[in-house]
């Protein structure tokens, strides 16, 4: 990797835990085994350990940050690797909601699409992805959105409807209460 790569991947690490940090999820940099889900990421009881040697895409850690700040508190503190990470949702809602979480601290970082959305990932729907969220402004339900919604994380803009300080992609809350 050249090094205007490494210090820009470095400096785009630091603001994307920095964030993740200010929100109530502790993100910190250790030695993470070689053998996790995702390259350089594993959650610890409700932490995001990354070591940015092995980090091959900093969004992830972004997309990891989505799927503890929905689960309830208690649920939070118990997800442990891939173990844990629905709570009292559905695997598939999980999900769901973590994308939306992570477009939308995306748009609060303002970092660019392809960061979270990146080629190594979302089973080669990173453009889909990306054009659905980008096109969500025009009004209707996108995917997640009515979850984080149904959570009291954001509201769901629809049509006819004028955005608030709420509306998605902006946030009510960042992680979700008990």
């Amino acid at each position: 990797m050249e090094l205007y790569a490494k210090v820009t991947n470095i400096e785009l690490i630091k603001k994307i835990s920095g964030f993740i940090n200010e929100i109530g999820i502790e993100c910190r940099q250790e030695q993470v085994p070689e053998d996790t889900f995702l390259p350089g990421v594993e959650i610890k009881y409700g932490s995001i350990i990354y070591d940015p040697e092995q980090l091959t895409y900093p969004g992830d850690l972004l997309h990891e940050a989505g799927h503890l700040a929905v689960l309830l508190p208690i649920d939070r503190s118990l997800a442990n690797g891939s173990e844990n990470l629905s709570g009292d949702l559905i695997s598939g809602a999980a999900e769901m909601s973590a994308i939306a979480w992570s477009w939308a601290a995306k748009v609060h970082l303002q970092i660019d699409d392809e960061i979270l959305f990146h080629s190594g990932g979302y089973k080669e729907g990173s453009g889909n992805l990306i054009k659905a969220f980008t096109e969500c402004n025009e009004g209707g339900s996108i995917l997640g959105v009515p979850i984080l919604q149904w959570l009291g994380m954001t509201r769901e803009l629809k049509s006819a409807q004028l955005p608030d300080e709420f509306t998605f992609p902006k946030m009510k809350q960042w992680l979700r209460q008990g």
